[in-house]
């Protein structure tokens, strides 16, 4: 697990949390893992926020030197007993606020002319922090939003039907940590030229540290059902930190992460994804959305580099530059060539998984996530159907007996 140090130590020791937490400041005179605060206006949106907002930094690596900023929003249903999510975006080197505002999150951009400040926020009608009936949920704002019985042991009969909202263990909704990893990305920073240090590797680890820290610091959430997640390059470091987590449980190290699976979105695993590039756009009539996404992607530059923004998230002065949605200096190794091994090793151990793919990405075909999938050689439990959203057919799915579900999500990159 790396550099963790005098953070964790193994539950022979001691095991209630809080004990811990006390244990770590007194005899080990560390410094408080986080520094939090919660946000209740945003500029640009009107009023106060509807939904608890908490930002903050967790201090990871040697000394605490990665200073790791974070969002995060509470679920809209029931904290205590909701899943807890941690939203890792791609990239590499991209911040999580491109989630939070333009994938998955309860806010996004008003579509308007900018006429120069803080661009407008408006309320995303369907968030993964929000109670939502579908399979995988795919609305005009983008929203997407995981399969309830994936998230609390549906089996393929009950994966046919919406959650039962009288059911208390099968909400589709989950509090969500939205994470600026690796180093030097979004508002995260080094202290030292050590620290800025960057790779595949170094990014699992210090997801890892993150996330165990921040259940220190956030103790109502230790029992709470986790979830890791994310899109794109994270399907590279994604299943790595998994099993990272997965060791250190094995280990004993506290507090345990009551780990339950992942999921991954048009995830990169080989890195022979360009291949299938291709075959696919000549198989496929494209919708171009080149235009959009610079768009919007401007609009989060401009509102994010807003001071009163910055502000307002309480973003440490000075701890950065310009801010850039994503950070793709050369400076990043790649140090995991594939991350399918890992796939192999999690679903060895039971754990369950989540790989959806929209199917006119073609930067990570579908084609290519098949083809992966198809190599770990499971056998198939609930075959290639559609899945429907508002009465319409929304994607395609398929279960497999390692408990890994593959979907696809209709007219979406």
């Amino acid at each position: 697990m790396g550099k963790m140090k005098s953070s964790v130590i193994s539950s022979y020791l001691v095991h209630p949390a809080i004990l811990l937490f006390l244990l770590l400041l007194s005899q080990y005179s560390i410094e408080p893992a986080s520094c939090a605060s919660r946000v209740k206006f945003l500029p640009g949106f009107e009023g106060p926020l509807p939904f608890l907002l908490e930002t903050g930094y967790v201090g990871v690596g040697e000394s605490d030197d990665v200073q790791t900023f974070y969002y995060f929003i509470e679920s809209n249903n029931n904290p205590k007993e909701d899943p807890l999510l941690l939203w890792l975006s791609g990239g590499h080197g991209c911040s999580s606020l491109t989630a939070l505002l333009l994938e998955i999150g309860p806010l996004a951009f008003k579509q308007e002319e900018y006429n120069g400040g803080a661009p407008n926020l408006i309320l995303r009608n369907q968030s993964w922090n929000k109670v939502l009936d579908s399979l995988v949920s795919s609305g005009d704002d983008g929203g997407v939003s995981p399969p309830s019985s994936f998230r609390s042991g549906g089996d393929a009969k009950q994966r046919r039907c919406p959650a039962n909202k009288s059911n208390k263990r099968r909400p589709n909704v989950s509090s969500i940590i939205y994470a600026d990893l690796p180093v030097k990305t979004g508002f995260s920073y080094a202290r030292t030229e050590l620290a800025a240090q960057r790779s595949d590797k170094l990014f699992a680890d210090q997801a890892h540290q993150f996330l165990r820290k921040w259940l220190i610091d956030h103790p109502n959430f230790l029992s709470s059902e986790v979830y890791i997640a994310g899109a794109s390059y994270s399907g590279i470091p994604l299943p790595a930190i998994v099993q990272e987590i997965v060791h250190a449980n094995e280990e004993g190290i506290q507090p345990r992460i009551n780990l339950q699976g992942y999921l991954l979105g048009d995830p990169a695993t080989t890195r022979r994804e360009a291949n299938y590039r291709i075959p696919f756009a000549y198989g496929m009539a494209l919708i171009s959305e080149e235009l959009y996404e610079t768009y919007t992607s401007l609009l989060m530059t401009y509102w994010a580099n807003d001071n009163n923004v910055q502000t307002a998230l309480n973003v440490r002065k000075g701890s950065i530059g310009t801010w850039i949605r994503c950070n793709q200096d050369e400076d990043f190794k790649f140090d995991i060539p594939s991350s399918v091994e890992y796939h192999a090793n999690l679903s060895k151990k039971g754990y369950r998984s989540l790989i959806y793919n929209g199917d006119h990405d073609l930067l990570v075909p579908f084609l290519g996530t098949q083809e992966w999938i198809r190599s770990l050689n499971y056998s198939i439990v609930d075959d290639w159907r559609p899945w429907n959203s508002n009465g319409q057919v929304a994607g395609y799915t398929r279960t497999y007996s390692n408990r890994m579900t593959f979907a696809t999500v209709k007219a979406s990159i």
